[in-house]
């Protein structure tokens, strides 16, 4: 009761980082100053190999049955070895991504006090937002952002959705329907390359049950941007990830090893990674992988993450055909529920939530 009372708003006062840019200031506040071992690198470390880029055309057209077998197997190859890959004809449309991008920069771009009228409690954190985790005097990440929940529709409120620009519901949505349609058509591919049946995943998940909701994110200019950080080191909760970045500034950035590899967007391109629930589900033959922003002094950034989540009160654990005498399962049974609730009192801290889970062998 005590976590869930704290949950209810936050710690301190909330500051908008946009506010804070747009002030003109030269000195980062000490909130959002990393300690040097935790400051982006953008040399030596920091290198610019892209993640594996696919091509759905084959999967979804599904004419040439070798073409297909060599796109699943390079799916399968990213999720062991990356966790994280671009897709390009995924089937959402480029004119849609553009629309839907645009609109959200237009919102961030109205007066404060249109956009306060949105703003949002650590409860559910749906609407507009700077901050992760109820922590007092932790530190901040150089970004805002908007919050909806778009399924189940149990928990879909659009009075919570701006109605300014005025083609906002709608977009989102058209842009919504077609996300989630990807996401069903990625958890069956995911499901065939574990050798599972073509629904184990998506039944897992709730069936039609799901989660699906979308958290867009806003970068302002930051004068100092090798102090701090637009979104800490993490890997992402819930299932699956389906990112629209920027199209004109990079920014995320994916761990390889000790590496922290700059992801190019690719024009037209949706970049998904894989969530702690898919690890968990995969019994670690799939990982989700750490993942960080970086922010410029000369351009704003922004994106939509789209997070396509089990039913919060599923248990979810190691599938058991991928459970053996050789390989043990190697997490603890727990509800998304439970085990988000970190994350929303907390905030982002690595992978340390998933690997609280991990078994004594």
């Amino acid at each position: 009761m005590k976590m869930m009372n704290c949950l209810q708003s936050w710690p301190e006062p909330i500051v908008r980082v946009q506010s804070l840019s747009d002030s003109g200031i030269h000195v980062l506040p000490d909130r959002y100053i990393r300690h040097p071992s935790d400051r982006p690198s953008f040399t030596p470390i920091s290198t610019h190999a892209n993640i594996p880029v696919i091509d759905l055309h084959s999967l979804l057209a599904a004419r040439d049955a070798r073409l297909r077998q060599a796109t699943l197997d390079r799916i399968s190859g990213a999720c062991r070895e990356w966790g994280f890959f671009q897709v390009v004809n995924h089937g959402v449309r480029p004119e849609l991504m553009k629309s839907i991008r645009q609109l959200w920069r237009d919102f961030f771009h109205l007066p404060l006090e249109a956009k306060q009228v949105y703003a949002n409690s650590p409860a559910t954190y749906e609407g507009y937002g700077s901050r992760l985790g109820v922590e007092k005097g932790a530190k901040l990440d150089w970004s805002d952002y908007f919050f909806l929940n778009y399924l189940p529709e149990s928990v879909r409120d659009e009075n919570k959705w701006p109605t300014t620009p005025e083609s906002c519901r709608e977009l989102v949505h058209e842009y919504s329907k077609a996300v989630v349609e990807l996401c069903g058509i990625l958890m069956k591919i995911l499901s065939v390359n574990l050798g599972l049946e073509e629904d184990h995943l998506q039944n897992a998940f709730g069936g039609d049950d799901v989660g699906a909701c979308l958290r867009v994110n806003y970068y302002p200019k930051c004068p100092q941007p090798d102090l701090t950080l637009g979104i800490s080191p993490h890997s992402d909760p819930g299932g699956m990830t389906i990112l629209l970045p920027d199209d004109d500034v990079s920014g995320l950035q994916v761990r390889k090893g000790e590496h922290w590899v700059t992801v190019e967007p690719i024009p037209d391109a949706l970049i998904v990674n894989l969530g702690d629930q898919i690890q968990v589900i995969s019994n670690a033959i799939y990982k989700s992988v750490e993942h960080r922003v970086i922010v410029n002094s000369i351009k704003e950034r922004v994106s939509l993450a789209y997070f396509y989540n089990p039913k919060g009160d599923l248990l979810i654990e190691p599938a058991k055909k991928l459970v053996s005498k050789d390989r043990p399962a190697s997490y603890s049974a727990m509800t998304f529920d439970q085990y988000r609730l970190f994350i929303r009192q907390s905030g982002l801290w690595g992978k340390s939530q998933v690997e609280s889970l991990k078994c004594s062998q």
